[in-house]
């Protein structure tokens, strides 16, 4: 099987994994970086977008010695980043297996992170820190529609970044499929990076329960009396099989990762112990499966 990559002495190249790091300046490119450096990627910062295909072409030349590599590709290559779209044809005519991870955040976020370290957004020219944060989303808006993985790092610390990213990353065999169940809170905003959105909010709420309210949906009494409710049991079930029939279309489409947000009113009860029940499903069907819950523990 022709590898697509030109390269002459060398049988059959091994061709390279690719990952393209990307993202808003702020969100944590350069964590995301750093955690695939320590899990054996060979990480390169900054790359002109014109030299992806080259930094490939030479990693199928290193006879398996460089069998992952991952770029950080952003708005400092200026006129650069320009060229990124024909470099990513390039390699989809060379047969080049490639993901983009980018990371985003809300603006809020992105403007307290430049202001405690007190450095400009490198788009923001003589304006404000919001001026360059809103060039750069028109800029990465058809690279953000493109890509595999999509983190919102608003509310997440360095440590969780990284577990995010070994949640992706570190398996020595690539699963088919992997889902990322995010328990979350409407009355605190849609996750940015959600691919499918539950609402859990047509059964009754356990809040309005005295004796269970101050638990969560991790409690067994809290999420017996969300199961218990009619219509909830058949909900899992129903969900469960769109999903799987949402699966096998990612799967065919070269989709990797699933991001699925379930919310209830605050992302204490009903949205936890729902996200709980649907990961387990899910993974009983070889989904590898990460649960996070965003908002339990806000209120």
């Amino acid at each position: 099987m022709s590898t697509g990559i030109e390269t002459p002495g060398v049988p059959e190249a091994a061709i390279p994994e690719l990952v393209i790091i990307s993202g808003m300046s702020g969100a944590g490119r350069s964590t995301a970086a750093k955690c695939l450096e320590d899990l054996g990627w060979f990480v390169v910062d900054n790359l002109p977008p014109a030299l992806i295909p080259t930094m490939v072409e030479l990693g199928a030349r290193s006879q398996g010695n460089v069998a992952r590599i991952a770029v950080v590709v952003d708005v400092r290559g200026r006129r650069f980043f320009d060229n990124l779209r024909d470099s990513l044809a390039d390699l989809e005519t060379k047969n080049v297996t490639r993901r983009i991870v980018f990371l985003e955040s809300s603006d809020d976020a992105l403007v307290r992170r430049f202001e405690s370290v007190r450095r400009p957004h490198p788009l923001q020219g003589d304006g404000r820190i919001t001026d360059g944060i809103a060039a750069e989303r028109e800029l990465l808006r058809e690279l953000r529609g493109d890509a595999d993985l999509v983190i919102d790092t608003s509310s997440l610390n360095v440590h969780e970044l990284r577990a995010k990213m070994d949640a992706q990353f570190a398996g020595e065999e690539e699963p088919e499929l992997r889902a990322t169940v995010m328990s979350f809170g409407f009355k605190y905003g849609l996750p940015v990076d959600a691919d499918l959105v539950v609402d859990m909010r047509f059964l009754p709420n356990p809040h309005w329960v005295p004796e269970l309210r101050p638990y969560t949906g991790l409690n067994e009494e809290v999420s017996a009396y969300v199961f218990n409710q009619p219509g909830a049991k058949e909900f899992l079930d129903r969900y469960t099989e769109l999903l799987q029939m949402i699966a096998a279309g990612y799967r065919r489409e070269g989709k990797r990762y699933v991001t699925i947000a379930v919310g209830c009113t605050g992302g204490k009860h009903r949205s936890v112990a729902t996200s709980e029940k649907l990961a387990a499903r899910l993974a009983s069907q070889g989904v590898e499966t990460v649960v996070v819950h965003r908002d339990m523990g806000r209120e």
